[in-house]
């Protein structure tokens, strides 16, 4: 299936900036109608209004997507707003570079919450709008790490591996909706995801630099969406991790773990 997005109503959290707001401006270009979703009030109107001046229906919804009183209120507004929605995309997240005897409780909840329960709960109040949309879709954004969880991201990675359950277990519940299910793991990306990060402890060098950029990355989900394939790796190291750990598991094992002790060692 092709999907053609003009016209399509499109909610997307964390759509302030980075991944998020790529997306959203390759959307509007594409003819969709937009439901932007984030916390950040005056960015999310600045994009709102961009969006605007070039002829597209975008709407800011400012929205602590984690509390549910707001949640609510979100999709009251969405319906009176929309009516209904054609796709869903879970963007917004939050991570911490830290090895987990370096963490707390309160990073895992943390995490946990913005990762996995808010989308979750995205999802299970953007049904009743999805059932009765065109060609609709749950588009979720996790990572890499959703598949190969690494080395000081432990509770990045069990979150968004939760995430990555999820959205295996929903494509077989939502197909008596008609509802498709699309999972987008991209690598590196140069976002401001790195500059809100819970703690930043790691000493590996991340090489954040050689990652994507936001736009290639959004490009990326952009093609999951309008091709609907069920599964998107983004980035060459996901593709080359994932690939690495699909046919050679304890080798990548073994790597990790030496380049840990190396990092750690007393010096």
């Amino acid at each position: 299936m092709n999907r053609n997005l003009k016209g399509k109503r499109i909610l997307i959290t964390g759509a302030s900036r980075g991944m998020g707001a790529e997306l959203a401006r390759l959307c509007a270009k594409a003819g969709a109608r937009l439901a932007l979703v984030a916390r950040s009030k005056i960015e999310l109107e600045n994009l709102a209004s961009e969006l605007t001046a070039l002829g597209a229906d975008a709407k800011a919804f400012p929205t602590d997507i984690t509390c549910n009183i707001e949640r609510e209120n979100l999709f009251l507004q969405i319906k009176d707003h929309f009516h209904e929605l054609d796709i869903l995309v879970n963007n917004a997240g939050s991570g911490s570079w830290n090895h987990f005897v370096d963490g707390n409780e309160e990073i895992v909840r943390q995490l946990m919450e913005i990762n996995f329960f808010a989308p979750s709960e995205m999802i299970r109040q953007s049904i009743p709008l999805l059932e009765n949309g065109d060609q609709p879709a749950i588009v979720n954004i996790a990572s890499m790490t959703g598949r190969r969880a690494m080395p000081s991201w432990t509770e990045y990675s069990a979150s968004k591996h939760a995430l990555v359950g999820l959205t295996e277990a929903l494509r077989g519940e939502m197909a008596r909706f008609d509802i498709d299910v699309l999972l987008v793991l991209p690598g590196l990306t140069i976002t401001p995801f790195w500059e809100n990060l819970s703690l930043k402890t790691g000493r590996a060098n991340l090489g954040i630099e050689k990652g994507m950029t936001p736009q290639v990355a959004a490009k990326g989900i952009l093609n999951t969406i309008l091709s609907n394939k069920t599964e998107t790796v983004l980035g060459w190291d996901a593709q080359w991790m994932l690939r690495l750990d699909k046919f050679f598991p304890k080798l990548v094992n073994w790597l990790l773990a030496r380049r840990v002790k190396q990092l750690y060692a007393t010096r």
